[in-house]
């Protein structure tokens, strides 16, 4: 298996995979415009500089060997640059009366823009029967290598919006209790007209006081900040890499919003630059390590058992070949996992 970004040769396939994986999953809906666009955009991101708000990079997992594409990942340079940002900030109010002897804090949710300008992690999906063998640490990790590769190309605070609890039919409870109320449609079309751009109708339509979550149904209450059960591995996976919660969830479906520093990441923080060594076999008692090319246009992205030398890597002629590079060329690699 190996990373790589989309190419408009790939429209097809993603659109099936995007057609899988289901609602919740905001970024990797089965509009074929909005792919189409988005492949668009990330080609013209890797094939020159562009601003921030403007860039957006779009990763593949395939299998070179049969050629199909089995995951997603994405990387929003810069949330919130040309149309609005919205999260709910989560807080406390506190209602005391020395008279009746009563102290409340009450948990209350704050419609806020504060994450405008982070980079965003978005569009993970792999397919189910792939899951295992260390897919779902290279289709996450691998774009740490490539902001390690370009910082420059990102903002100091990266972020990731986690998928927010909703039952197999799409049915979100913090929406059904909160949301409908004011946008009076179903939770799965406020989600894409948000994905599509749409985002005007949600300052238009939301309360912009803050909300009581105790006045929410207990269904509601209890999925504010909880993930959906497919999503649980990503977010153990992004906090064993330093990203962590805080106070922020999402509008439709309060999913929690993780942050970290660019330059926390662990696998951001802890690669380094080795020079390949091409051998005949995998090194004995070596470990899974993260290795990317770092080409850019041409960003590629494997898994390897090794264990580096001083200022090498011993590398398989199979791995080489993944990461269309020859014995002596240069690669950022990582530890697969802390």
């Amino acid at each position: 298996m190996r990373i790589r970004f989309l190419r408009h040769s790939d429209f097809h396939a993603l659109l099936d995979l995007a057609n899988k994986a289901g609602v919740g999953v905001t970024t990797l809906q089965p509009n074929a415009e909005r792919l189409q666009a988005r492949i668009t955009s990330s080609v013209a991101a890797v094939s020159r500089e562009r601003e921030l708000g403007d860039a957006s990079y779009f990763f593949v997992l395939e299998d070179e060997t049969t050629g199909q594409l089995v995951g997603t990942s994405g990387i929003e340079a810069a949330v919130g640059m040309n149309d609005t940002w919205y999260n709910y900030r989560v807080g406390l109010a506190v209602h005391t009366s020395r008279e009746l002897d009563i102290y409340k804090k009450l948990t209350t949710l704050f419609l806020s823009s504060d994450l405008t300008g982070s980079s965003e992690l978005c569009s993970l999906f792999l397919l189910p029967d792939q899951r295992g063998s260390g897919n779902g640490g290279l289709l996450s990790r691998s774009r740490f290598l490539f902001m390690a590769e370009f910082p420059q190309r990102f903002s100091e605070k990266v972020i990731a919006e986690m998928r927010g609890v909703s039952d197999e039919n799409g049915r979100s409870p913090f929406w059904e209790s909160l949301g409908r109320h004011f946008f009076k449609m179903d939770f799965a079309r406020a989600d894409f007209l948000s994905y599509v751009g749409n985002k005007s109708f949600i300052a238009e339509l939301m309360p912009s006081y803050p909300i009581y979550t105790c006045l929410l149904s207990e269904e509601a209450q209890a999925a504010v900040a909880e993930v959906h059960p497919a999503t649980r591995p990503a977010r153990k996976l992004l906090e064993a890499e330093g990203f962590r919660y805080r106070g922020y969830v999402d509008i439709f479906d309060a999913g929690p919003s993780l942050e970290c520093a660019l330059t926390d990441i662990r696998a951001v923080r802890d690669s380094r630059v080795f020079n390949a060594l091409a051998v005949a076999a995998e090194v004995q008692d070596g470990e899974s390590w993260l290795i990317s090319n770092r080409k850019l246009a041409d960003f590629r992205c494997t898994l390897a058992m090794t264990h580096p030398l001083e200022g090498s890597l011993p590398l398989r002629a199979a791995v080489l070949q993944r990461l269309e590079i020859a014995d002596g060329d240069s690669v950022r690699a990582v530890k697969l996992a802390p």
